[in-house]
Formats: structure tokens, C-alpha cells, sequence
């Protein structure tokens, strides 16, 4: 009984040292759009023992029932490591009592004798619906399986533009947005725009899509963003934007003839397909005005310039670096690096690029890092002229052009008279005349005799017979360990897994150019599938997850790289059956891939 107690001791302290390095979080959610008269949940959620919780004043709002206090906990054991978990929620029950948004100021809660404040909340309120039909009266009851029980009206999809009138290489948000008021299970694209006359540039959205709510036309429809792209008009005219289609399920009532009296209480449901058109839009797109500068390579949008050198005083010989920050938002991808022209006797390289970009619903925003790397191979005092950069504003709608400082560089004589660092490179003043590179004309009478002396017993005769000799004993040795290698079947397979996978990797290189979604998938699976049933000698019929997992343990494969992937294996199996991926998801698995088999590859010989 002791020795059990004492294990239990020892269970709960280690328990208490993981949880302890685990951060304290205090966070307020609910709802961030309600409806009028319809109650609604507003929780405090912490991750530890707490007490003495403290609420604001809710204004506008009723409490009608809380707080409600609920605990979780969680404990488990992987590869060895322990952790676990302990939650407790506070709930209450709220309900507006007028139009409008709103706001929730934060709470405050003691966790081990510390004060610790929560985040506060905006909500906006809805009107009630207008019409008496509710969001679950969407789908008008009809037979299982008819689409047609759906109406337009309870269900439609808007095409949202964020402007209509817009300059050459401006950016423009196209926006699919999801009305209803039936319950949709899945809705996913069936047919989109060729967007013919701009350049895209997707913009990611979340697997977890949550339905919001927005009054349209008196009525509170449940509402989701679908896709959402950017776009770049790349000519002036009228450029239109085709129709979209999308394919949504829905979750529908049966209404079958009653055949006894529990049919009342047990209602069966079905899901129908529905195609939904989006409308097409066009965008008037007018052209850039013609008195562009020179220094202009078609950047729209607002921008800023900023530069530094690395040193004002060096020697000869030594590098100096300019460091030139184009930062702003608009087409940033259409940034040229700016021409600087360097005083002569400057040794110039390759200029480092380095882009920070970041694309969200506003456009893509960021900085473009260059660093222009030169050796001034003379001393003296030099100007190191400033950087030139110009753009469209579109907000003056007129060209602006940003210029970095002018530099003074004052170059000192280098070290040993200013011997150069860089390999091949001689200065003019090291150059000597020696007087005896040219030989002199004979002008007296020679004469010429012939060698007749044999090489048969030197030197240069042995190395005729030896070396091919040599040759052919170190040829031999070589076939003969090939010869070895190649029968034994795993270590060949074991030897080319790395070659195999880069070809069935090229291959889905071009499927994802291709936007082929299903094949991508199936090429990714097979090429990790067969790298590690060829770098590990496991037979095909026997290849599993467990088994690989227990094989790359057992090689003491670092656990980071066996969930890398088993990761990618399940992303594979599940994204081959997922309703949509997008080309930036597919992209990143790619490069996942290639990562785990350049990491491995390393480590298994």
C-alpha cells in the first residue's frame, strides 16, 4: 500500500511539472453576430485552477442564466512524455435587447494568487427576421433527394467586389460569399472563372469555415466565405468576370406518409445536391496615366523607401554593403530592384533579395529587403549615389518617385599597399616590366642535331606498361564490388529510393502547375509509400503506418521527422477525399515532402 502511494505521489508531481510550464490563458468568447430576442452563450474559459472570477457590467445585454462552471482535465502518455491539461469554463446565457454593435469589456480572474484579465468582445446585434420563415424552415419539406425543395431565395451565393473601378495593376477582392437559410453540410467549387485579363493571386482560407449571420433583405441568413481572390487588371478596358459555379448539400427533412404514431417523434433527414450560380460582374479598368518616369516598372499602391551602409569609412579591398527597404502594399511582386550606379574602380556582385510579403483580404502587403554588395579597390573619397524607386499612387492618382540619400565613402589605402583580397585580381601598380620575359633573336649561325636516343628501359617505357595495368587491377575491383551490390536486391532499392521518389515528385510538380487536385494527392502518396518501403526493405504487402513508425523508432529516427511523416501520409489519405484544397495547401505539402525525404535520407544509410 505504501509503495503504491508513493508512485501516485510521484505520478501527480510529474503531472504538476508539465502543467506548470504550460503558459495561463484567461480568453472571453461568444458569437461575434447575434439576433435580436434569441438567446445566446457568452464563456470565460481559463486553463488552470482559478477563483474569485469578476465580469464586467454588460450593458444592452440580459443575463438570463450563469455563470454555469465546468471542469475538464486531460492526461495522457506519449513516446514516454507526460502532459496534460485542466480547463474550467464559465458560462452565461445572454440576450440582446436592442440593434447595433456592441461591446463586452474584459474580465479579471485570480489563478495562484495572481490577477489575470481576459480579452473583451464586439458583437454586433441583427433585427429579428422579417418574413416567419426561420433559418431551419430554409428548405421547404419535399421528397428525399430533390434539390428542387430549396428555393433561391433560401439559399443564393453573392459575388462581392471591393471596387468597380480601378487603374492597371490595382488590386481588386472577388469575394463568394454563401447565403442560407437551409442547413448546408458542404458547398464547394464546381466551376470558376478563368479571370481572363488579370493576374490572381489566391488568398487562403481556413478548413474550419463557421457560419456567421447577416441581415439581407429583412431576413437573417447563416453566411460563410467560400473563395476569395486578388486581382491584378493587367490592360485597360472593361474586363468582365464569368459566372462561378458551386455544388452545395444539403440536409433536408423527409416528409413520408405517416404509418403510426412514433413516425411523429422520429424525423429522418437526407442530404440533396444543389448547383448555385454566382453572377458575373464586370470591372472598368482605366489605364495608366502616360507620363510615367524612367525609373517606373508598373508598382501600384502606396509604398515607402528607407536605406543604410554598413560603414562611411573603409580600406581598400574591403566590402561594404547598401541596404535598400521598399516596404508598403500593393503588387509588391512587380518590384524591381533599383539601378545604382557605382563610382568606377568598385567591384560590384549579385544583390541579396530577401521578400517579406503577406497577402490578405487588403491586398499584399510587406517589405522587399536589397542588399547591394561592392569592394571599392582604390582609396580616395566617393559618393555612393542613392537608389531610385517609383510607383502609381492610387490613392493621388499620380506617380511618386522615392530616392534614397547620396553616401560619402571615404576609402583609405589598403593594408600592404592596398594588396587585393579577391583571387585574380592585380592592380596596375603591381605590374613590373622584368626585361627578361622576351628572348632575343638567335642571328649567329647553329646548328641542328637529331635525338636518336631509345625509351626502351627508362622511365617513361615502365609507366607505358604499368599505368594500364594499374587501371585495369582498380577497374576490376570496382565490377566486382558493383557486381556485389547489385545482388543484393534491398541495398539497391535501399541505394535508388532517393532517385525514385524525385521522379514520381516531378511528376506531381506538374500536376500541381496543372491544378489536378486527386492525381497530385495520389502521386505524393506513392512516392512516400515507395521511398520508405525501398529505404527500409519493407515488403509492399507489409507496409503500414505502425510498421513504419516501429522501424524508423527502432533506427532511433528522431520523432520529429517520423510525425513529419506520418503527417504527410495522412494529409494524402484525406485531402485525396476533402472537398477542396487550395493551390498554396498543395504547394506546401510538396515542399513538406521533399523536406522529410531530404531529412531522412541523411540519417538512414
Amino acid at each position: 500500500m505504501k509503495r503504491k502511494i508513493i508512485l501516485l505521489s510521484l505520478l501527480l508531481l510529474s503531472i504538476y511539472v508539465v502543467r506548470a510550464d504550460e503558459p495561463v490563458r484567461f480568453t472571453a468568447s461568444a458569437p461575434s453576430t447575434v439576433i435580436l430576442d434569441k438567446p445566446f452563450q457568452l464563456a470565460y474559459s481559463v486553463n488552470s485552477s482559478a477563483k474569485d472570477l469578476r465580469v464586467p457590467e454588460i450593458n444592452n445585454f440580459d443575463v438570463l442564466a450563469g455563470p454555469f462552471e465546468s471542469h475538464s482535465s486531460s492526461f495522457q502518455i506519449i513516446n514516454g512524455k507526460q502532459t496534460s491539461s485542466v480547463s474550467v469554463t464559465y458560462t452565461y446565457t445572454l440576450q440582446a435587447q436592442k440593434t447595433g454593435t456592441f461591446t463586452i469589456g474584459s474580465a479579471s480572474i485570480i489563478v495562484n494568487n495572481q490577477k489575470l484579465n481576459s480579452n473583451g468582445l464586439s458583437i454586433k446585434v441583427l433585427p429579428a427576421d422579417a418574413s416567419s420563415n426561420s433559418r431551419q424552415q430554409g428548405g421547404q419539406s419535399g421528397s428525399a433527394g430533390s434539390s428542387q425543395s430549396v428555393s433561391n431565395e433560401n439559399i443564393f451565393i453573392k459575388t462581392n467586389i471591393s471596387k468597380t473601378n480601378v487603374y492597371e495593376q490595382e488590386a481588386i477582392l472577388v469575394t463568394y460569399k454563401l447565403y442560407t437559410l437551409a442547413d448546408v453540410v458542404q458547398c464547394v467549387n464546381k466551376k470558376m472563372p478563368d479571370f481572363n485579363g488579370f493576374m490572381k493571386q489566391d488568398i487562403e482560407q481556413t478548413q474550419n469555415k463557421q457560419f456567421s449571420f447577416e441581415n439581407f433583405n429583412g431576413r437573417n441568413y447563416g453566411t460563410v466565405v467560400l473563395y476569395q481572390v486578388l486581382l491584378y487588371p493587367q490592360r485597360s478596358g472593361v474586363i468582365s468576370i464569368e459566372k462561378a459555379e458551386f455544388e452545395a448539400i444539403i440536409r433536408v427533412q423527409n416528409r413520408a406518409a405517416t404509418r403510426s404514431i412514433f413516425d411523429d417523434f422520429f424525423d429522418s433527414y437526407s442530404n440533396v445536391s444543389k448547383n448555385i450560380v454566382a453572377p458575373a460582374t464586370k470591372i472598368s479598368v482605366s489605364s495608366l496615366p502616360i507620363n510615367k518616369p524612367s525609373s517606373f516598372s508598373g508598382t501600384v499602391g502606396r509604398f515607402d523607401i528607407n536605406s543604410s551602409i554598413s560603414a562611411a569609412q573603409i580600406r581598400a579591398n574591403e566590402a561594404v554593403t547598401l541596404t535598400v527597404n521598399i516596404s508598403g502594399a500593393g503588387n509588391m511582386k512587380l518590384i524591381k530592384n533599383p539601378i545604382i550606379k557605382f563610382p568606377d574602380g568598385f567591384e560590384l556582385y549579385d544583390p541579396k533579395v530577401n521578400n517579406k510579403f503577406k497577402t490578405t483580404t487588403s491586398g499584399v502587403s510587406g517589405t522587399k529587403t536589397i542588399e547591394y554588395l561592392f569592394i571599392p579597390r582604390h582609396s580616395g573619397n566617393f559618393d555612393v549615389p542613392s537608389a531610385e524607386f517609383s510607383y502609381f499612387d492610387t490613392e493621388s492618382k499620380t506617380y511618386k518617385v522615392l530616392r534614397t540619400p547620396t553616401y560619402k565613402l571615404e576609402v583609405l589605402k589598403g593594408v600592404g599597399g592596398e594588396t587585393p583580397t579577391v583571387v585574380g585580381y592585380i592592380e596596375k601598380e603591381d605590374v613590373k616590366q622584368l626585361a627578361k620575359d622576351i628572348r632575343y633573336i638567335q642571328t649567329e649561325k647553329f646548328k641542328l642535331y637529331k635525338n636518336e636516343q631509345s625509351i626502351f628501359g627508362t622511365i617513361t617505357c615502365w609507366l607505358m606498361y604499368l599505368i594500364p595495368l594499374l587501371i585495369s587491377i582498380i577497374l576490376f575491383i570496382l565490377f566486382r564490388n558493383k557486381a556485389k551490390e547489385n545482388a543484393d536486391i534491398d541495398l539497391v532499392k535501399n541505394k535508388k529510393a532517393n532517385k525514385v521518389a524525385q521522379k514520381r515528385l516531378k511528376l506531381a510538380q506538374k500536376l500541381l502547375k496543372e491544378g489536378n487536385k486527386d492525381k497530385f494527392y495520389e502521386e505524393v502518396l506513392k512516392a512516400v509509400w515507395s521511398y520508405l518501403a525501398d529505404k527500409l526493405s519493407i515488403p509492399n504487402a507489409e507496409l503500414t503506418k505502425e510498421r513504419i513508425d516501429s522501424e524508423l523508432f527502432t533506427r532511433k529516427i528522431d520523432t520529429e521527422v517520423i510525425n513529419q511523416f506520418v503527417q504527410i501520409l495522412n494529409t494524402c489519405e484525406f485531402a485525396r477525399y476533402a472537398p477542396n484544397s487550395g493551390q498554396q495547401e498543395m504547394g506546401n505539402l510538396y515542399t513538406e515532402t521533399i523536406e522529410a525525404i531530404s531529412k531522412l535520407e541523411g540519417l538512414v544509410k
